[in-house]
């Protein structure tokens, strides 16, 4: 409109270097080596922008013009490759949500990712742990499949993840393996998510939600320059409460009540030009009355009541650290990122673990903070091409580190009725520890090559050595004795190694707006050993093979009509070997894992967003995968059962999410918006057991929002699960069931400046 825009907020790609605008829309860069680069511009209310920039000796002048959100689709911007780029020159299958589509999807938290992604599906059994599966790559033990970063740093296990979302910037799932530069535990793909940053410009957001069930979400956040061009400063917090979803008929109560505080902060310090300093720290603590509010198969109807005796309050609290240091020079760029992640996980009482209302069978893993407290530390050194490399080769080259230390101690404890689940005795525990510590170490690289003009050849190699070590004790003891009375196995322990290699080679061609390319690749999900249960027919201390993916992509990328329409195809077929087959032992819930199959999967994936008329906004993410084993043999009442051409387990044959958004812009200084929403979501057949015995037929998902907007404040009411369609989110092999979430009413009040 030719109107200066004040504050929006410019940042040199693959640099420390962020500004923002005066009141005349102005701002400048200095110090800025020749070379090629793109600068990110984005400002509330406008289609993010990204702009390729030739900087000489005597230096460029811009002139920028952002049109509004509501007439073009953003610029997408990712690091998926740890390098800054257009969403479009990355070779490899995407979908990126940034700050608005969060905002407009109810993203909560890592859950709520479930199929609104091609292709990815995460469910909880209501702890709060996510098992995730991408293109039929699942997570099936306390070492994901599925990679989660967040500002950089793994997010190490089941375990050690903090699943709230809190003022992010924008969150990128990448699809496939990905274990050049990720290594370890990336064969399904990454999720990688990324908070805001502080910078020149004081900015932040104050959100309330009050709902169904209780439901209060207040969140807010502030980032501000404390010395201009220097330091910087961002804090964000949250409380999050809700009553539950369950009742439970022992003691006619609600069951599952939760509430948590989760907290993240930065403090920037830009030495200079060159040496830029970041301290982040984050907390997450969880308060769960009805940890694991399961029923039980052959309920029909399904419902949401449970009938569990023992009832106890879950303590979650996660922590998670990082000093990340960035150096950039004419020659090269240079990170280092430290990391530390702790979990602290326990149950105040005994939880129940027959999930009946008999005095049957309790877990107990209250033995103070030195046990079943979680740690674990990371460190990467990264080089990479200098941002305004202009030749034909991009680089990136590192090294990373990592040790996990994991003490875990919990009771079985049989009742009075325990003879009603078979047990030979009553009034009684077995105590299993397991000690586990893990430390490994890789070197990676990984280039992009310039062909022809358009024209690139991708490759990239990654080596990763890890060792494992666990000791195990098993004791028994007799109520009322506080005291063990003597071992079932003896303090023993052992230790596994293994290596892993994962490259990476591929072309991609891109031309104007369009860009297509093929990939191979190769993932691995680590190894280990099986810790003690109760169970005298699963010895602990036996060792299984890290498990390895192959991965074929070819996909298609196009943004057309002045970036109002993209549109982005794939294709995969992939080899999974050496597959990681859980069983799990009762009434421990620990796993037991086997190398025992093998496992391909194909499919396809498409995602389509547009803005057809100024106002309307509409997308249809859709993904088709076939996964079946090919090889799978499992052991049941000490015979081998053959379960070849079963479908992979959390792995649903159809994902499809169709939204439509109309906003309409009024008022002479066109300050004010009505807005209403509509999606639709759509899950195929999926299973949730090897033997495809619990599954789950396919269900449709309606979700609802209108509101209206001020400037830069909207009041907004939302309604999920508008059908209260009655599911299953969640199963354990012997029939447990976790329902999901019911029908959900939200008001929503916000502000962002």
């Amino acid at each position: 409109e030719g109107e200066p825009i004040l504050h929006a907020t410019v940042h040199l790609l693959n640099t420390n270097i962020t500004t923002s605008t005066s009141t005349l829309g102005s701002f400048e860069i200095d110090s800025v080596p020749a070379g090629l680069y793109q600068l990110q511009v984005t400002a509330i209310g406008y289609a993010s922008r990204l702009i390729p920039v030739t900087v000489n000796a005597s230096g460029h002048v811009l002139a920028i013009i952002l049109s509004e959100s509501y007439r073009q689709l953003d610029e997408v911007l990712v690091s998926g490759q740890k390098r800054e780029e257009a969403f479009r020159d990355l070779p490899v299958s995407i979908s990126v949500l940034n700050s608005r589509a969060v905002q407009q999807f109810q993203l909560w938290t890592i859950h709520d990712l479930s199929s609104v992604v091609p292709n990815l599906y995460t469910a909880h059994p209501g702890d709060g742990r996510n098992v995730t599966s991408i293109r039929g790559v699942t997570t099936t033990s306390y070492d994901p499949a599925v990679a989660t970063y967040i500002d950089g740093v793994n997010q190490f296990g089941l375990d050690t993840y903090i699943p709230q979302l809190l003022d992010i910037d924008r969150i990128e799932i990448l699809r496939g393996p990905q274990g050049t530069l990720y290594g370890r535990n990336a064969m399904g793909g990454v999720i990688n998510i990324l908070t805001k940053q502080p910078s020149n410009t004081t900015t932040g957001f104050a959100e309330v939600n009050a709902g169904s069930y209780s439901t209060i979400r207040i969140s807010a956040g502030v980032r501000t320059p404390l010395v201009k061009n220097k330091l910087f400063a961002g804090i964000a917090a949250m409380y999050d409460q809700r009553k539950g979803y369950f009742k439970n008929l022992f003691n006619a109560d609600d069951f599952d009540d939760q509430h948590s505080i989760t907290a993240n902060a930065f403090l920037k310090w830009i030495v200079n030009p060159k040496w830029t300093f970041i301290i982040n720290g984050k907390r997450n603590a969880v308060r769960n009355d009805g940890t694991f509010p399961l029923v039980f198969a052959g309920n029909d109807p399904l419902t949401r009541e449970v009938f569990q005796d023992a009832v106890t309050t879950m303590h979650d609290d996660g922590t998670n650290a990082s000093l990340s240091i960035l150096n950039g020079s004419r020659h090269f760029s240079f990170s280092s990122q430290t990391a530390f992640q702790s979990n602290y996980r326990y149950y105040d009482k005994p939880i129940d673990a027959d999930f009946s209302p008999i005095d049957g069978v309790t877990i107990i893993n209250n033995y103070g903070s030195k046990w079943n407290h979680v740690k674990a530390y990371t460190q990467e050194f990264r080089f990479s091409s200098a941002a305004g490399s202009a030749t034909r080769l991009k680089w990136t080259t590192g090294a990373y580190f990592f040790l996990q230390k994991s003490p875990n101690k919990q009771a079985t404890r049989f009742g009075r009725d325990a003879q009603l689940v078979g047990a030979p005795d009553s009034l009684f525990s077995i105590i299993g520890t397991n000690q586990a510590e893990s430390r490994g170490a890789a070197v990676y690289g990984h280039v992009t090559y310039q062909l022809l003009p358009g024209l690139n050849l991708i490759a990239g190699i990654r080596y990763d050595r890890e060792r494992k070590e666990l000791s195990v004790l098993g004791e028994y003891q007799k109520d009322p004795d506080p005291d063990p009375q003597f071992d079932i196995r003896p303090d023993t322990s052992a230790s596994n190694h293994f290596h892993a290699v994962s490259p990476k080679l591929g072309l991609s061609y891109t031309m104007d707006n369009n860009s297509i390319y093929a990939v191979y690749s190769k993932g691995f999900r680590a190894g280990g050993l099986t810790g003690f249960s109760s169970d005298p027919s699963q010895p602990p201390l036996y060792p299984f093979a890290p498990e390895f993916s192959q991965n074929i992509e070819a996909g298609y990328k196009g943004d057309f009509y002045t970036n109002r329409l993209t549109l982005r195809l794939a294709a995969f077929y992939i080899v999974v070997s050496d597959a990681q087959v859980p069983t799990l032992v009762l009434p421990d819930a620990i796993t037991i894992t086997r190398n025992a199959g093998k496992m391909k999967s194909k499919g396809a994936e498409l995602e389509l967003d547009g803005m057809p008329l100024n106002g309307w906004e509409t997308g249809w993410h859709v993904g088709y995968t076939n996964a079946r084993y090919t090889s799978l043999v499992v052991s049941q009442n000490g015979s081998e059962v053959n379960l070849k051409g079963k479908r992979q387990v959390f792995t649903p044959e159809l994902t499809s999410l169709l939204y439509v958004q109309y906003t309409h812009i009024a008022g002479r200084s066109r300050n004010f918006k009505i807005t209403g929403r509509g999606e639709w979501i759509y899950n195929g057949q999926q299973y949730f057991d090897l033997y495809n015995m619990i599954g789950q037929d396919p269900y449709h998902l309606f979700n609802l929002r209108a509101g209206i907007g001020w400037k830069k404040s909207e009041l907004m009411f939302s309604l999920r699960n508008a059908a209260d369609k009655l599911f299953i989110d969640y199963a354990y092999d012997f029939g447990a069931l976790h329902i999901a979430t019911p029908r959900i009413f939200i008001i929503t009040l916000s502000t962002r400046f």
